[in-house]
């Protein structure tokens, strides 16, 4: 016969091992809803010419997301005579299944400046505006630029900077990175992107305010 003292502990391994077991699954969703969260958010937008641009059609192809304003200076040092680093690296790698897609959700900003400053720079790449800021958000874009790089398998192989050099300048005694050509040379290749995430910089991205729910 149990004494009442034998119940309680095994009492307490039940419960100690039912928190383990809780624990354990938590942990098991949590990992698994990461997993899913690398999958890229599908979207809708139009480009500055008005034709629609869906994502989940561009499964297959290498996809670039450049969240860009034409105002911010970190981006006028990519879109200048000298550097066009942006413009350059969509022209490498537009024979190799790579579509480069440069968002702008500026809440202030409108398809005939947008237009203008794409012809000024002679861009090849898509143009698209996202003026409410939803895609922005749903990508959870913070500067301009913030670069996302889609894989064939509609999965985000690259997030974060273009590269190492804010307004061209390396931190001392470190050599130039540009994560994305980096990233697109690995992926182009079938390899596995050896930087996966990085912090972006920028200005930040100037989302229109969400309504205040009554």
């Amino acid at each position: 016969m149990m004494t009442s003292r034998k119940v309680d502990k095994m009492d307490r391994k039940q419960k100690v091992f039912a928190v383990f077991a809780g624990i354990l699954m938590l942990w098991t969703v949590s990992t698994a809803t990461g997993a899913d969260e690398q999958k890229a958010p599908d979207f809708k937008l139009n480009d500055i010419n008005g034709k629609p641009v869906v994502l989940s059609a561009l499964k297959g192809k290498f996809v670039v997301l450049e969240w860009s304003n034409y105002d911010c200076p970190f981006v006028k040092a990519h879109y200048n005579e000298k550097t066009y680093t942006m413009r350059k690296l969509a022209a490498k790698y537009k024979d190799k299944d790579v579509v480069w897609l440069t968002i702008n959700s500026t809440h202030y900003v409108t398809v005939e400046p947008l237009k203008q400053w794409a012809a000024k720079h002679k861009l090849k790449q898509t143009v698209l505006l996202d003026k409410d800021g939803k895609v922005g958000r749903l990508y959870k874009a913070k500067t301009t630029p913030h670069i996302f790089i889609i894989d064939k398998k509609g999965k985000i192989a690259y997030r974060g900077a273009i590269d190492n050099a804010p307004f061209g300048k390396t931190p001392v005694d470190t050599e130039y990175i540009n994560y994305i050509d980096q990233a697109l040379t690995e992926l182009t290749a079938d390899k596995s992107v050896t930087i996966k995430q990085t912090k972006p910089y920028g200005c930040s991205v100037k989302y229109a305010k969400k309504a205040k729910s009554k």
